[in-house]
């Protein structure tokens, strides 16, 4: 086991001195910083930070840093929060009827690679409750229709402060969530099966092969209330051939999805993402 360490991500109008400011935080407070990053958004004339120090032979406890930080920021007009490495985040997994990004995420999780509890999985269909008893998860079935969207999103919600869940992973779960759902829960990761903006929405890897694209990709983004418009935390592609057809386009993809989705999701959960706008800073 390490030693727990402290994580603060700030975003603030650039100006001179802030790398100092932030750094003398932690240094006059006895911390000792182990990993830092920063950058600038010229164009947004925004400053980004993530750094992160051990808590052993910090002067302050952990229920005071978060006061004595935002005496600092609050001139700045600093957006920030901090987090600990030793918080499990409770994770959320949603799906339909396909089955390869659920077991890549579990099996993920349960060798430690995603430090994350999983208790609890939601479905539109009956098909994958047999996995979640295989690992001991709760299993949800929530069908939607038309009809039946704002009491299913209801009882869903409840469900996610039932569990505690602190984040939601849409693991191709084939359902847009309502506004409103977002509004009351916006903490979710979707994967979605194109190069955004390339071919969002349904059927991508039909309308690529239809335009004879020569590569596929997938994209991990936050869900807003847009339609695969979220702000984008991890993409990846891969070369396909006019051989192909779109099953072997589906086949490629479903590997590309695993790899991706499982970066995002591990970045979220390292507190590595600082969203502004539409976009992302990602501190891999």
């Amino acid at each position: 086991m390490t030693s727990p360490t402290a994580i603060l991500l700030v975003s603030c109008p650039d100006q001179p001195g802030l790398v100092a400011k932030v750094a003398n935080f932690i240094y006059a407070n006895g911390g000792n910083i182990i990993h830092a990053d920063q950058h600038t958004d010229v164009s947004a004339g925004l400053f980004l930070m993530r750094i992160e120090w051990q808590l052993a032979g910090f002067n302050l406890p952990r229920e005071v840093i978060g006061v004595a930080w935002q005496a600092i920021a609050q001139p700045l007009n600093a957006k920030w929060e901090l987090h600990f490495s030793d918080e499990v985040p409770r994770m959320a997994i949603w799906v339909s009827k396909q089955d390869h990004c659920l077991f890549d995420l579990i099996l993920r999780q349960r060798s430690g690679e995603l430090s994350a509890e999983i208790p609890l999985i939601i479905s539109n269909h009956p098909n994958l409750e047999a996995i979640a008893h295989q690992f001991g998860i709760a299993y949800h079935h929530c069908p939607i229709t038309p009809d039946t969207k704002p009491q299913q999103e209801a009882q869903q919600l409840e469900l996610l402060q039932e569990h505690r869940i602190d984040l939601v992973v849409l693991a191709k779960y084939m359902q847009v969530l309502s506004a409103d759902f977002i509004a009351q829960f916006s903490r979710v990761i979707n994967i979605h099966h194109s190069f955004l903006p390339a071919f969002a929405g349904a059927n991508p890897y039909q309308r690529a092969y239809e335009r004879g694209v020569k590569i596929i990709g997938a994209t991990a983004h936050y869900v807003t209330q847009d339609l695969d418009e979220g702000p984008i935390i991890e993409q990846d592609v891969v070369r396909v051939s006019h051989r192909d057809q779109v099953a072997d386009l589906i086949r490629k993809g479903k590997d590309l999805e695993r790899i991706v989705l499982a970066r995002a999701v591990r970045y979220h959960l390292q507190n590595r993402v600082l969203v502004y706008g539409n976009r992302t800073v990602v501190f891999a």
